[in-house]
């Protein structure tokens, strides 16, 4: 029978969580603009919410540095990304760049499993928007480019549509762009309609115009940097 500091120990273990959970669900709360830019990630509270060490915190933080949605401040610590007007810019203009040549390989191989993800998701977004479920809209509208990406069968092409997804939800989130209006579920349905049919340059031009709507609803002012981060992660 084990002793009662070992149960301890594995009750512990069974609660820590591991690096990549920690590294998703901090990914979560900015998809569904619950840690706002600018908000101080503090490692001791990150590691009491989470129960795990500072250590692996510090791993965490690196690693979203590395995603450019945490910025690290010698002598003040890590911060939620708070992208400048330039920065912005330039994600939507990496973001024109890359989103045709995803949907130009994923029409070319576009088969019936693909299509009924595909289907699936546009289904989810349309219950969030039934139950006018706001941090699921959101979260769900980054998610369908993501979903392009990974659908499309290209591993480095994935992992820059994750990182420059994350930001644009930064981005929105900073700049304020309602909800409603800067990803709305039309245009997804649009561009799904036309993968279908195997039209990539309407799928194209669709996806091109949904991101200037994007980008048109962004005022580029503003922002809010504070949090409380035990009921985010609650």
């Amino acid at each position: 029978m084990p002793s009662k500091a070992t149960a301890r120990a594995d009750a512990a273990a069974a609660r820590e969580h591991t690096l990549d959970e920690i590294v998703d669900k901090i990914s979560a709360a900015i998809l569904e603009h619950r840690l706002l830019p600018g908000t101080k990630l503090g490692e001791d509270r990150l590691a009491t919410i989470f129960g795990t060490s500072r250590a692996r915190i510090r791993e965490v933080l690196a690693r979203l540095a590395h995603d450019q949605v945490v910025e690290l401040v010698p002598q003040r610590g890590a911060f939620v990304a708070k992208p400048t007007r330039e920065q912005a810019q330039d994600v939507f203009e990496a973001r024109r760049l890359i989103e045709p040549g995803v949907l130009r390989r994923l029409v070319a191989t576009i088969d019936d499993v693909k299509q009924q993800r595909l289907r699936r998701h546009l289904d989810l977004e349309a219950d969030a928007r039934r139950r006018e479920d706001k941090r699921a809209i959101v979260r769900l509208s980054g998610e369908f480019h993501v979903l392009l990406a990974e659908l499309a069968g290209n591993s480095a092409l994935l992992r820059s549509m994750r990182e420059l997804s994350t930001l644009t939800c930064l981005i929105i989130s900073l700049y304020d762009a309602p909800t409603a209006t800067s990803c709305r579920a039309d245009e997804h349905e649009e561009i799904v309609a036309a993968i279908k049919r195997g039209d990539v340059e309407a799928a194209q031009s669709l996806m091109l115009h949904h991101l200037d709507h994007i980008e048109s609803s962004l005022d580029l002012e503003g922002g809010n940097s504070e949090a409380d981060l035990e009921s985010i992660f609650a």
